[in-house]
């Protein structure tokens, strides 16, 4: 099989723009709209880009598997434990499949709560008081602590590699010339 010593650089860049949007995401679903009260005015705005960073996610994440599966990649770092190199290749699969699942319950989401006329099309109706009361709405939400979670144990995994291995993993995700 024919390996590299890093990552593409496209693929470098998709990764740390998509983990900078996820997060920025991530930070305004939970401590913005889900903190802010249904008749705040700025709930409209701030819901607006929320939507949009989602279907923008949705795009970069969809590129950055297309450009995964067809650019040469690095052999899976190994952290010396099966279980624990199973855990990281279960955990990456499941990084696509839950970013991709938010992007479908998102979108659920707004068809069955009127979004798009409401948040795009402004249409002068309110915001619904209430998100949980749509069911695509409520994985939606389990679907980001789920993430978060996830994004933690991705940091743990990181950490582990660059300060107990020091097997120097994060060098793998920086753009420079490959080998």
């Amino acid at each position: 099989m024919v390996s590299s010593d890093r990552y593409h650089p496209w693929l470098v860049t998709l990764h740390w723009v998509l983990a900078v949007l996820i997060v920025a995401m991530l930070i305004v679903g939970f401590a913005w709209l889900g903190q802010m009260p249904a008749a705040d005015p700025r709930r409209l705005d701030v819901l607006r880009w929320h939507m949009a960073g989602g279907i923008l996610i949705l795009i970069l994440m969809t590129l950055r598997f297309a450009v995964r599966i067809r650019t040469v990649r690095p052999v899976p770092a190994s952290t010396g434990n099966r279980a624990l190199d199973h855990v990281a290749l279960v955990s990456h699969l499941a990084f696509y499949a839950i970013v991709l699942s938010m992007a479908g319950t998102g979108f659920a989401t707004a068809i069955a709560a009127g979004l798009p006329a409401i948040v795009l099309g402004r249409s002068g109706a309110d915001l619904p008081a209430d998100f949980m009361v749509y069911a695509p709405f409520v994985a939606h939400a389990l679907l980001a602590t789920l993430l978060a979670n996830l994004i933690l144990l991705h940091l743990l995994g990181v950490g582990y590699h660059q300060l107990v291995r020091r097997d120097r993993l994060l060098s793998r995700m920086r753009i420079a010339r490959r080998r």
